[in-house]
């Protein structure tokens, strides 16, 4: 498959880059308001125009001659973005005007950029050229007169952007029936490729792994030391992240998308619109996700914010992995602290398994993969009725349900009732009376028995119903 172009939105503070982004990816992805600042790392999305497909790099607002504090981070990011894009869309804002600092970003701009072009941005309702004629003095070419928030001259604004790259990203033509029956190969027949089946039975599924924990626990830092680059800005500062940021990266052969979080406080400290709305993408991220990290900070006791955050995982039903960050800094004492502490404060997450790493010195790295990789496997195992009724029966014979009035309960068979996470329903007669210490029993000797480490599972008891009644 031909690589797509890639186009980075590139300009200060505030003047539109997000919502732009969001027009050309056709989606919310971006938290946007009207709040300078809001975006901080390289999001990236996958943009269409008419028929040209392209990448599409959202950038936080550009400081070029920033030397300190997270703007240098920020900084640091868009120029990134500048260098992997082929064309960058210097967004300036048509209502302000031309600003000094629009000039600073057009020196570097031009020292680093292959190609770029001016989008000016909030002119719906003016006399558009007029607006855009000021920004001539940048010496970029000419300004194209847009409005994000209206879609107005997005289209025009794309199809100049990438005319120097031809027909890069547009659909190929279909081959001719003569060549279709000659040289051309088949689906499924030689190499496999995107979308076919891989010789060893398919392509293994894309998981999607959710990093969330309190604020300041090493979350970036984590995920940049996954993927191996600084991808994400990670500043000893809570609230650096604001918004959910998924990155796609491959590990031995397995496509993951990781999905940065801004760090959950609780609900009395969440003052802040924009902190309201960055809590919302990650309760949303976590829904949208096939397993979770829960981090922890050794250097902190384990808090009500953690076990609150655990709960949010469970009523989601995703797959978990609890990681303790730091441990590296921890003395033997902090560490048997915490260790009582999570047993204490925890105890409903036992059936995940538990880590310790450090972010930063890029330690205990692979085992947490392959801790994700056995929650996922387990969140989505098909459990066969025949197996699962076996289980079951097992269990009964072991412990069977206490009586509740003359009758006993009546278990007669299982089967599973969904997966991610798994859903076992049980039939019989009576199962209305089940309490949920026996549920609890049952959840257990089903995780022992499947080997269901890293998800939560769910038991669903359906009766009969008695036809002489």
């Amino acid at each position: 498959m031909a690589r797509l172009p890639v186009l980075a939105l590139v300009g200060r503070p505030n003047v539109g880059k997000s919502t732009l982004f969001n027009r050309l990816t056709r989606s919310r992805a971006a938290l946007v308001a009207d709040v300078p600042g809001l975006t901080r790392d390289r999001q990236y999305g996958r943009g269409r125009v008419g028929e040209r497909a392209f990448i599409v790099i959202d950038s936080g607002g550009f400081e070029p001659v920033a030397k300190s504090g997270i703007q240098v981070e920020m900084a640091h990011q868009t120029r990134q973005a500048v260098l992997e894009a082929d064309s960058v869309v210097f967004v300036v804002d048509g209502r302000e005007g031309l600003t000094p600092h629009d000039m600073e970003i057009a020196r570097e701009l031009r020292r680093t950029a292959r190609h770029v072009f001016v989008a000016v941005n909030k002119t719906e309702g003016m006399p558009r050229m007029q607006v855009a004629a000021e920004f001539h003095e940048l010496g970029l070419g000419d300004p194209l007169p847009v409005s994000a928030a209206h879609g107005d001259g997005v289209r025009e604004l794309v199809e100049i952007a990438f005319e120097h790259m031809g027909d890069a990203g547009l659909p190929k033509p279909e081959p001719d029936e003569d060549e279709a029956d000659g040289d051309v190969p088949q689906a499924g027949a030689g190499e496999p490729g995107e979308g076919a089946p891989a010789a060893d039975g398919g392509t293994p599924p894309r998981v999607r792994v959710a990093v969330v924990g309190r604020p300041n626990v090493g979350k970036s830092t984590l995920i940049n030391a996954l993927i191996g680059e600084q991808r994400l800005i990670a500043f000893d500062q809570p609230g650096t992240t604001r918004d959910s940021v998924e990155i796609e990266f491959e590990r031995a052969g397995r496509p993951y998308t990781l999905i940065d979080t801004a760090g959950l406080r609780r609900r009395g400290k969440v003052t802040d619109m924009i902190e309201k709305f960055s809590v919302l993408k990650s309760l949303q991220a976590i829904e949208d996700s096939h397993v979770c990290v829960l981090l922890l900070d050794a250097s902190e006791p384990v808090s009500e914010q953690d076990a609150t955050i655990a709960s949010y995982i469970l009523e989601a039903g995703r797959a978990l992995v609890l990681a303790i960050n730091k441990w590296d800094l921890a003395d033997a004492e902090t560490r048997e602290r915490l260790r009582n502490e999570t047993e204490r404060k925890l105890h409903f997450l036992r059936f995940a398994r538990q880590l310790h790493l450090s972010a930063l010195k890029g330690r205990g790295i692979d085992p947490l993969l392959r801790a994700v990789d056995a929650a996922y496997a387990a969140a989505t195992a098909k459990l066969s009725t025949p197996r699962l009724t076996r289980a079951m029966q097992a269990a009964v014979e072991k412990q069977a349900p206490p009586k509740k009035g003359p009758f006993r309960p009546k278990l007669r068979y299982a089967h599973q009732g969904g997966r991610n996470p798994p859903v076992i329903v049980i039939h019989g007669s009576g199962l209305d009376n089940i309490g949920d210490t026996y549920r609890r029993y049952l959840e257990g000797w089903f995780r022992d028995a499947f080997k269901l480490q890293g998800t939560p599972l769910r038991i669903e008891f359906r009766s009969s119903v008695n036809p002489y009644v």
